[in-house]
């Protein structure tokens, strides 16, 4: 009987092998190999002879690459996974080591929810803009990303910090409140209601509505409920562009909706009595490393949300 050839257990990992899984980073978040080749500014050849080479140390096959295209195996998607966790490590050490210098250098890895970048307040945006100011050195990675990837990376050590909607509290995560997000009612141009002023309860039923199909409160999820749902979206974009097609009827966030509102292309629908808020927060993990780069990235943000109306 023929017998399995036995693979001896991988050893402590290198700095050879840490750059082996940064090029293999790149590769799965590129879609392959000609997709990284601009990003890693090293050619298609030197690429697959990274992976060669990554996989024999390994002794596992981490893709599929061929005429047929580019797919990472069950133990490649694992890998990836274990490699972000092991890369972000590896970096979070780097930026503790340069805190003691008391120099911000390093990375802050931050996931966001989608649709935020239009909120008047800018919290965000304001706060990784003083960061840089401190630190022109740091590196900023931003990943958007749904809020339960989003709590998971940050517990898991892949992000530094995230911002998502209260839905629910973990108990590994700190929560930093940030702002409140005001949704209304919208049509859009072509609808029968868009010229239509005296507009009731029962007269909003009659019509097609597209709601969520991502989480959301039991009080939020109980304004949706009045709706005719004819139509959903995973996203608050999929709900636009539905609502943009003037068939349906559905709620956007007010920051988010002004861009078409301004153009006369939509009107929100009794906003005194169809509107609701979602509040969102900051989110750290409890008991993690030491980082002078998030801790001066939230202090930054502290000020921001501190900071007096005037």
């Amino acid at each position: 009987m023929g017998q399995h050839k036995k693979i001896a257990p991988m050893g402590q990992p290198g700095d050879s092998d840490l750059r082996l899984l940064r090029i293999y980073r790149k590769v799965v978040e590129c879609g392959g190999f000609s997709a990284a080749e601009i990003e890693l500014g090293i050619s298609r050849a030197a690429i697959s002879m990274a992976m060669s080479d990554l996989e024999t140390r390994l002794g596992l096959r981490l893709c599929q690459r061929g005429r047929s295209g580019f797919a990472l195996t069950s133990e490649g998607t694992e890998v990836y996974q274990s490699a972000l966790q092991l890369l972000a490590a590896v970096e979070g050490f780097r930026t503790q080591v340069n805190g003691l210098h008391a120099q911000l250098k390093g990375e802050l890895n931050i996931g966001i929810t989608d649709n935020l970048v239009t909120m008047p307040e800018m919290h965000i945006t304001h706060a990784l803009s003083a960061l840089k100011e401190r630190g022109p050195d740091v590196r900023i990675n931003i990943r958007m990303i749904p809020p339960s990837d989003i709590e998971l990376a940050v517990l898991d050590g892949r992000l530094h910090t995230g911002v998502i909607p209260n839905l629910k509290t973990l108990p590994g995560l700190n929560y930093l409140a940030l702002y409140e997000e005001k949704s209304r009612l919208y049509c859009a141009v072509g609808h029968p209601l868009f010229n239509t002023v005296d507009i009731t309860k029962e007269t909003l039923s009659d019509y097609d509505a597209v709601v969520p199909a991502y989480a959301q409160t039991p009080e939020i999820k109980s304004v949706h409920d009045s709706l005719k749902a004819s139509a959903s979206a995973t996203d608050r974009e999929g709900v636009a562009f539905l609502i943009l097609s003037g068939r349906y009827i559905g709620y956007l966030p007010t920051h988010y909706a002004e861009r078409w509102v301004h153009d006369g292309q939509m009107r929100p629908l009794l906003s005194n009595q169809w509107h609701y808020l979602t509040r969102y927060s900051a989110i750290t993990r409890k008991g993690g490393m030491s980082n002078l780069v998030l801790e001066s990235y939230l202090e930054e943000l502290n000020k921001l949300i501190n900071k007096p109306d005037i």
